[in-house]
């Protein structure tokens, strides 16, 4: 492998649990006067919710965030980034700037983006109900938002039905861009075959070889494809596995699935939970003394957990994740996104924030570049393979699964004597290229609808 190494206003209705936004547009910045006639003169069938969503000077963004359960903490990060991008869209930035087609500013093809927030309550049938009511009642152009990939499963598949794009930003089942593949879903997301691709070479260099694993999963999409894709990247280094424990979303007792893995006899622990399960299983670990029977490793960091125990757990642990702060001495337009957003909202961005901010990015440039908003175009523009500069440097999506080509930083957590300052608490050991890491198309599973499918 070639690796670089690196130390609003709405337009209806008000239900609870749903918030709405519009921001305004700059004054400076709208496109050239031709560009919007140009636009509309080509007549395009109705699909979706096209044209009634952009008959008027906005258009609608829906935006599907945990802001409670299990993964509320993530969730109110990637909200932030949305609400960010929304900004950062209308009123023109230096990412922006950055990107030839949204340099202009002031919204999308001329039109002010307005948005709506909805508490998806990290469950699969609130974040379908009000991503439903986004599109039937504000003809919305554009979902975005999960944490939970059962949850963007869920979205992708509605998009599909509807006809409206779906912008996957934290999401990281191998199912996602795989069996559960939709033409009107993309994902920008590492997913969790890129993630293990990137950990394993570092972790068997730093740990050794034939070594045996046990592992605490998730029991749904994200956990038992996490599982397969780490043994599948750690057998070539002669790893195995000695248990798979189990255990629901939401657990708060993981006493039974801990003493199984500590009698295990393994050398090393995945814990492969998030959020608030990642946060409660650490510490069950820490009282039943895991760490001091084998090795324990989060193979896909949280974006808090360090908050949440510190350095006396993290400090020398290795893991991954889609973005790190870490990275904007690599990736110039990172900083510019830290410091706009530490601005805003006063604390260091954090990878969720960055997902959903970067997936926004994505559309609106393919929007731009398509000409129009009519959903075939987009996507089209969107499997073109056209790379787009990023706080991630530059990514794209593969055309035939629709799976972000994003780079992966290996990280380590920092000692307490290494830590200089906010949020400075992991090493970047690694950032892997994308295209290095991705599944082969064969073994995705992907079997691509057209746009008119159901």
């Amino acid at each position: 492998m070639n690796r670089t190494g690196t130390s609003g206003a709405t337009r209806g209705f008000t239900r609870r649990g749903v918030l709405t936004t519009g921001i305004g547009v700059g004054a400076a910045g709208l496109l050239a006067p031709l560009a919007a006639p140009h636009v509309w003169a080509k007549s395009y069938p109705t699909m979706g919710t096209f044209p009634a969503g952009v008959q008027g000077k906005a258009v609608f963004a829906a935006g599907l965030f945990p802001l409670t359960g299990a993964y509320a903490s993530l969730g109110q990060d990637e909200k932030k980034g949305f609400e960010l991008a929304i900004e950062h869209l209308n009123k023109g930035s230096d990412v922006t700037a950055a990107v030839p087609s949204l340099k202009k500013g002031g919204g999308v093809l001329g039109k002010k983006l307005e948005s709506g927030i909805a508490d998806s309550q990290t469950h699969s049938n609130p974040a379908v109900q009000a991503a439903t009511r986004f599109i039937d009642t504000n003809n919305a152009m554009v979902m975005t938002g999960a944490i939970s990939s059962a949850i963007a499963v869920a979205l992708e598949e509605l998009g599909q039905r509807k006809k409206v794009i779906y912008m996957g930003d934290v999401t990281a089942s191998n199912a996602t861009t795989g069996k559960n593949c939709q033409r009107f879903g993309f994902r920008l997301m590492p997913d969790n075959y890129m993630f293990c691709q990137a950990l394993a070479p570092v972790l068997a260099k730093a740990l050794g070889h034939n070594l045996k694993a046990a592992y605490l999963v998730p029991d749904y999409t994200f956990g038992t494809s996490l599982y397969t894709s780490l043994t599948h990247a750690f057998a070539k280094y002669g790893w195995t596995s000695a248990t798979e424990q189990l255990a629901p979303l939401g657990s708060t007792d993981f006493t039974s699935y801990l003493l199984n893995i500590a009698n295990s006899g393994a050398d090393v622990m995945f814990n492969e939970t998030v959020g608030a399960d990642e946060v409660t299983s650490t510490k069950q670990a820490v009282q039943f003394g895991i760490m001091k029977k084998m090795k324990y490793v989060i193979p896909l960091l949280s974006p808090f957990i360090y908050k949440s125990m510190g350095p006396e757990v993290l400090g020398g642990m290795y893991g991954t994740m889609p973005w790190y702060w870490g990275m904007q001495e690599k990736f110039p337009l990172a900083k510019s996104f830290v410091a706009d957003f530490h601005k805003k909202f006063n604390y260091v961005p954090r990878f969720c924030a960055a997902q959903c901010y970067n997936s926004m990015i994505m559309w609106a440039d393919a929007v731009e570049r398509a000409g129009t908003f009519y959903p075939p175009e987009v996507i089209k523009a969107l499997e073109s393979g056209y790379k787009v500069d990023t706080i991630a440097g530059k990514v794209w999506f593969r055309a035939e699964d629709h799976q972000g080509v994003s780079p992966v930083p290996v990280v380590q957590g920092k000692t307490k004597t290494e830590i200089k300052g906010e949020a400075d608490n992991y090493k970047l050991i690694e950032v892997v290229s994308g295209e290095e890491l991705m599944e082969p198309l064969k073994d995705t599973g992907c079997h691509m609808p057209t746009t008119t499918a159901a």
